[in-house]
């Protein structure tokens, strides 16, 4: 519309002598290109009227050639013609959009979004304040949701698994100011930051399957207990391609959660799995101090009553792991045997002596494969309770965890599953968290690195454990064998030293 405005303009300037067309004023372009975009269903006869009279009326009041008229004909047809089909293209055009809009609305209305705005909508249900000066009052606010809790769990009604279904995008491939925010120096994705997303998505499953539409705010504050699990199916994860994170409930007990999550990413025009996650959350009351009652769940045909009795399995496995630990029971006859053994190849074959010890071939003491950080826990990093994210704390441990396997193996290792990660206690802000890192098994071409979490009060001078991570690594080179030198080098249980990812 801006070229036929231009084209009349250039008519009323060829025409001067005659004035059938009046010179236009720079507004009219304007307001006609204003008719084709904003009101395309302006009724067109009423526009080609409107030009007609104007002619007639400029006919009557001046003498004018016959080609000069015959001209002034040609160019209203052509108008009319370029008009219709300018407005046609544009009502086309905004049909277009608007279908585009609402399907992506609807898109968003079934629990599709970005990444990025999952820890707005947590803020949204908790009611969480996003300045760090108006925490205090936030936090005092949400003390009174306290009775808003279900008394018992029989007073929360049934959910359904499909209930707690939540699909976020991550849209690295069409956002390249995101994409840089997860690219590693090697143009590969930074994983910790897909922990970070797995973390705060778990979350918001948890709330969706404890929603309740007669409250403005959650009365509940779920916080991650345990990460289970992370096998990848993928070890390559492509820094300009689309993410797609999906997950659901799939276990409840009466005061936890666990979530199942799924990563794919699209590739050659389908997504194709990457990982598989496994968390557990617990629900506490506003102020994070005591247990607080979930909805149950009510399984809806075979596949997830399937699916809730592996829950249950994961469940019973998981106290049997907490009291197996060596700091509460004596090792078992397979793993005295196996710490025996790992012994006998240490000592020295020329003396006769406990403290006389040798590092076998293509070894490495596991005192000297360890690797340190300190992290100080700014506000900056806090989750929408006002401590330390979760995500974060595991980004940093994930992080250590590689630089140690990358100096132990002299290779960029890859990631090739993620096994209990248990949290222990809260990190406040403020707090100096130091983390540990420690080479604990390897095998072959694997690489098995435990990373410990602690809290440091410069003031009271004491430690308290907070997270113990475990990441499981591959090399494309064989890796030297790492052995313990004291009874308490060794792995806290024969799992550990036996990984069923390997």
């Amino acid at each position: 519309m801006v070229r036929v405005g231009k084209s009349v303009q250039n008519l009323s300037a060829v025409c001067s002598d005659c004035i059938l067309i009046p010179p236009l004023p720079p507004p009219v372009p304007s307001f006609l290109l204003f008719l084709s975009s904003s009101s395309p269903l302006l009724p067109l006869p009423l526009l080609f009227f409107l030009l007609l009279l104007l002619l007639l009326k400029q006919r009557q009041t001046s003498s004018c050639s016959s080609q000069c008229l015959h001209f002034t004909l040609r160019f209203t047809v052509w108008f009319f013609l370029h008009f219709s089909l300018s407005l046609s293209l544009s009502l086309s055009l905004s049909l277009s959009v608007s279908l585009s809009l609402s399907l992506s609305h609807t898109h968003t209305k079934s629990d599709a979004s970005c990444v990025s705005a999952v820890r707005n909508r947590l803020r949204e249900i908790v009611g969480a304040s996003t300045n760090w000066s108006d925490h205090q009052q936030a936090m005092t606010e949400r003390v009174s949701l306290s009775s808003m809790l279900a008394r018992s769990q029989q007073d929360l009604p049934s959910r359904r698994m499909k209930d707690s279904y939540l699909e976020v995008f991550l849209p690295l491939g069409s956002e390249p100011q995101l994409r840089e925010k997860y690219l590693t120096f090697h143009n590969t994705v930074r994983f910790g930051r897909i922990l970070e997303d797995l973390d705060s998505l778990a979350v918001l499953i948890s709330y969706s399957h404890t929603y309740n539409p007669d409250l403005k705010r959650s009365p509940l504050s779920i916080v991650t207990a345990l990460v289970d699990k992370i096998d990848m199916r993928h070890h390559v994860i492509y820094p300009d391609c689309d993410i797609k994170f999906s997950g659901h409930v799939t276990w409840v007990g009466k005061t936890s959660i666990e979530a199942k999550m799924h990563m794919s990413q699209f590739r050659d025009g389908v997504f194709s799995p990457v990982l598989d996650a496994t968390f557990v959350m617990v629900a506490r009351d506003p102020e994070n101090k005591r247990a607080a009652f979930v909805n149950p769940i009510q399984p809806d045909g075979p596949d997830e009553e399937k699916i809730l009795q592996e829950g249950e399995a994961n469940k019973s496995r998981r106290v049997d792991l907490s009291t197996a630990s060596l700091l509460k029971v004596a090792p078992t006859d397979e793993e005295r045997k196996l710490i025996h053994s790992l012994f006998l190849h240490t000592l020295d074959s020329n003396t006769v002596s406990f403290r006389s010890r040798v590092l076998p071939p293509s070894s490495v003491w596991m005192e000297d494969a360890k690797l340190k950080g300190l992290e100080i826990c700014h506000p900056q990093e806090r989750n929408i309770f006002n401590r330390i994210f979760g995500g974060f704390l595991m980004r940093k441990a994930y992080e250590l965890g590689w630089a140690n396997a990358s100096s132990y193996g002299g290779c960029r290792p890859k990631l090739v599953a993620v096994d209990d990660i248990l949290f222990q206690k809260p990190v406040e802000i403020g707090s100096l968290l130091m983390l540990s890192s420690q080479v604990c098994y390897t095998q072959d071409h694997y690489i098995q690195v435990r990373v410990h979490s602690e809290v440091f009060d410069p003031l009271t001078r004491q430690h308290n454990t907070t997270n113990v991570f475990h990441f499981t690594f591959s090399s494309d080179q064989h890796v030297p064998n790492v052995v313990p030198k004291t009874y308490g080098g060794e792995p806290d249980r024969l799992p550990l030293l036996t990984p069923p990812h390997f």
